[in-house]
């Protein structure tokens, strides 16, 4: 039986994915008519980019589930029409770009390497950093990038300290949640990375408050979701010295507009949202078998909960 499959996303997205997606079709042993232009009423499931066309997912009648391509959620989980299964993107391009992205800003910051990248002008400055199991880093979010992120750096010796917000178990990392477990977690973090999904909860979490809880000059990096942060009270605590450097990979707008504050400040680094870009192969790889488990009657991988939102 063949599946109908729509693909709902952007013109650049389909010609990056129409071949990887059939190909991973076919070794997944599933017959796909895969397509931009299904009426509604045929199609068996929907290959989604939030910034699709598609919102009104009512006339979908026969639809299995809504597969993600992205690893955020957060523009679609409250759709009130969406009432088939959606399943986020969890991919291991995701996974291993954000863990090439997150080392690296780590070791610049805890090596001290701006200092010499820009030129110490004929001083000889010899500032030796301590070593990784003396420097506290403190992940925020510990779901599958976060997870990963963390045993990478506990890996190379870092005093890692995990937070979410229900109770997580990694190997090598001090796991905390809850409120109290938050004060706890920024209380010792030089270096705090986010990678929390963004929720009402979630929604400008380092704020004023939380910002003063670090430790003053505290290095802050958030390749997760640019409202984690509340954008006015981390220029304050830039310029006051209590947060000592912020690179930035996401944004409350992107592209981030020429005239924001975060482009000229000399303590904020701005990177072009390309922490954990979906890969094509690998992600089609992902769709491909949850389109098969669907079509065995077996349960979908990395469904969303709707009452969390991720």
């Amino acid at each position: 039986m063949t599946v109908n499959i729509l693909f709902a996303a952007k013109p650049a997205s389909w010609a990056a994915y129409e071949t990887p997606l059939k190909t991973a079709l076919h070794e997944a042993g599933v017959s796909a008519d895969l397509r931009r232009d299904f009426a509604p009423a045929e199609v068996d499931y929907i290959v989604y980019a939030p910034d699709s066309t598609v919102q009104d997912f009512t006339p979908y009648t026969r639809c299995k589930a809504v597969l993600n391509l992205w690893a955020g959620v957060e523009n679609v989980v409250g759709n009130t029409t969406l009432t088939q299964p959606l399943a986020r993107m969890v991919d291991h391009g995701l996974t291993q770009g954000m863990l090439e992205w997150v080392t690296g800003r780590v070791l610049r910051h805890h090596l001290g390497m701006d200092a010499h990248i820009h030129g110490l002008q004929g001083r000889w400055d010899k500032h030796v950093p301590p070593l990784a199991e003396d420097r506290p880093v403190t992940i925020l979010g510990m779901g599958a990038l976060g997870s990963a992120c963390a045993r990478a750096l506990a890996g190379l010796g870092f005093d890692v300290t995990g937070w979410s917000r229900s109770a997580h178990d990694v190997e090598g990392v001090r796991c905390l949640h809850g409120d109290a477990g938050l004060a706890q977690a920024l209380s010792t973090a030089e270096i705090a990375v986010l990678l929390l999904p963004l929720t009402a909860a979630t929604q400008n979490l380092l704020n004023a408050d939380r910002l003063a809880q670090m430790p003053r000059g505290a290095v802050i990096l958030n390749p997760g979701r640019g409202a984690l942060i509340d954008d006015d009270a981390l220029l304050a605590a830039l310029d006051s010295g209590q947060i000592g450097h912020a690179t930035l990979d996401v944004f409350r707008v992107e592209p981030l507009p020429g005239d924001h504050p975060f482009w000229a400040h000399p303590s904020v680094t701005v990177t072009p949202h390309l922490a954990s870009e979906t890969r094509p192969t690998s992600a089609s790889r992902v769709i491909a078998e949850n389109v098969r488990r669907g079509e065995a009657g077996e349960p979908f991988v990395h469904l969303v909960d709707r009452k969390l939102g991720y």
